[in-house]
């Protein structure tokens, strides 16, 4: 353990002189509204979240990166003091949980494995492979698997070998696996996925990291026969029904080189780099029914190197999706790999610090947010319209709101082989017009100025509630692609 605390200060010390910020620095005030419950583990067991599940029997399911399956009892509690069962050992960085008539199915960096407990002991005795139609030969080559689709399928992001490369088959691809186990080969172009689900409009979406040819992190629709931008798996084409795409130019920007790579997909929702994230996780929809707060139907998704919860928002405009991202919640303890919300309208979060930089000082920890009932000033989300942009709010905004109170910027990235890049080619669209709703809760704005293939920057700081507060979070961030023709 002291060797870990070593290691641990030594990349927090590093996190630091990398000048990545003091965050939204809201941490105590959201408390209020969303506390971080500690769900605490054995002394002595080591438990680096990477999946998580609810069973059928209402436990929580944690897959680990040491490779166990644990079924955690209590862990709904109010004061939680969980019993941990292990249930299933022996896997490989499990990063990808799901349940299903009785069985677990486990997508680790090598299979999706179908687990059973045939004589119901409550200790898994058979492991059949699903699909291993994947190459695997390096530790860097994690696969992350996402929950059953309505027809019973599961998607899984294959990230490249060492982030970089494309040594092993199918590295860089997402797959889709069907029922009978058959594995279909879906989309290009990923490059270090850090989780797939479904959107809040249930379809499939997958979580990338900032890095070559992404220059932020970004979430990403896994559209079939896609290209998702980064073209170091074009080498498995020959095993795939799809024509290989023509190889994209570095160095422009991705509204013009998905004109001239047709199968190249634009980020549909983009986290500006540090500013909302700095290497995107595991995410989940919200289908509380009002028991997590008013964000019901929005995604909850989180960030390993920050230790943030963040929101997400997204809607298909002239065929295309895009969106908008929002602050959260900041201070929890350790990096986060991968959420999980309860029947309670609890948020799970686990995850570690192990392998790279991240704020948080635990090496590994399970926290849960629960939301205290009372509902913060937020930007609920942000819509695109015809004129402008339709802005949502959880309370009524002052009848006073003026243009003048908005802020909005654009820019948007180098599309580049280069790892990372800087916001570039800004510009000041102008707020011209404000029409507030009867109820106080929708503010539509005229905007002169927007650009396609940008990030809109918002900036609310003068905005204020019927009542005079302020926003808890006077951010977010909205990917345009498409402006509705009607």
């Amino acid at each position: 353990m002291k060797k870990y605390l070593i290691i641990t200060l030594f990349f927090s010390l590093l996190l630091q002189a990398e000048e990545i910020g003091e965050m939204w620095g809201t941490a105590e005030e959201e408390s209020k509204y969303y506390k971080i419950v500690n769900v605490p583990i054995p002394e002595g067991t080591v438990i680096e979240t990477g999946a998580f599940a609810i069973t059928p029997d209402g436990k929580l399911a944690t897959g680990t990166r040491y490779g166990d399956i644990y079924f955690i009892d209590g862990a709904f509690s109010e004061k939680p003091q969980p019993r941990f069962h292990k249930f299933a050992t022996g896997l490989d960085e499990i990063f990808g949980l799901a349940i299903k008539d009785g069985a677990v199915y486990a997508t680790q960096s090598c299979e999706l494995t179908k687990i059973t407990d045939t004589d119901k002991d409550g200790i898994a005795d058979r492991f059949e492979t699903v699909s291993d139609s994947w190459g695997y030969g390096n530790y860097h080559e994690y696969a992350f698997g996402s929950k059953f689709d309505q027809d019973g399928n599961i998607f899984i992001a294959l990230g490249l070998s060492k982030s970089y490369h494309s040594w092993e088959l199918f590295r860089g691809w997402a797959v889709k696996v069907t029922p009978e186990g058959k594995t279909i080969p879906w989309c290009s172009g990923l490059r270090s996925p850090g989780g797939v689900n479904e959107n809040e409009h249930g379809v499939m979406f997958y979580a990338e990291s900032q890095g070559p040819w992404n220059s932020s992190c970004s979430l990403k629709v896994l559209s079939k026969g896609g290209f998702m931008g980064h073209p170091k798996s074009y080498n498995w084409y020959q095993y795939t029904e799809y024509p290989k795409p023509v190889e994209p130019e570095s160095g422009g920007r991705i509204i013009t080189e998905s004109k001239k790579v047709k199968e190249l997909i634009p980020y549909s929702v983009i986290f500006p780099y540090i500013k909302m994230g700095r290497s995107i996780s595991g995410f989940t929809v919200n289908r509380s029914n009002g028991k997590f707060g008013p964000f019901d139907n929005q995604i909850f998704i989180g960030d390993y190197s920050l230790s943030i919860i963040m929101r997400a928002t997204t809607e298909k405009i002239n065929g295309v999706w895009q969106g908008a991202c929002y602050p959260f919640r900041e201070g929890l303890s350790t990096g986060i790999l991968n959420v999980q919300f309860s029947p309670n309208g609890q948020l799970f979060t686990g995850g570690t610090n192990r392998g790279w930089p991240v704020r948080g000082i635990k090496p590994y920890a399970i926290e849960r947010l629960d939301w205290t009932g009372l509902t913060p000033f937020e930007i609920k989300m942000i819509n695109v319209t015809k004129e402008g942009f339709k802005i949502t709010f959880t309370k009524p905004v002052s009848a006073d709101l003026k243009a003048e109170d908005i802020k909005l910027q654009t820019y948007t990235h180098i599309y580049h082989g280069a790892y990372g890049g800087p916001e570039v080619d800004l510009t000041k669209p102008v707020v011209s017009h404000v029409k507030v709703s009867e109820d106080g809760m929708i503010a539509e704005i005229s905007v002169k100025g927007r650009v396609k293939g940008h990030i809109h920057d918002f900036d609310f700081e003068k905005v204020k509630s019927k009542n005079g507060e302020s926003l808890l979070h006077k951010k977010a961030y909205y990917t345009l692609h498409e402006i509705p023709k009607n």
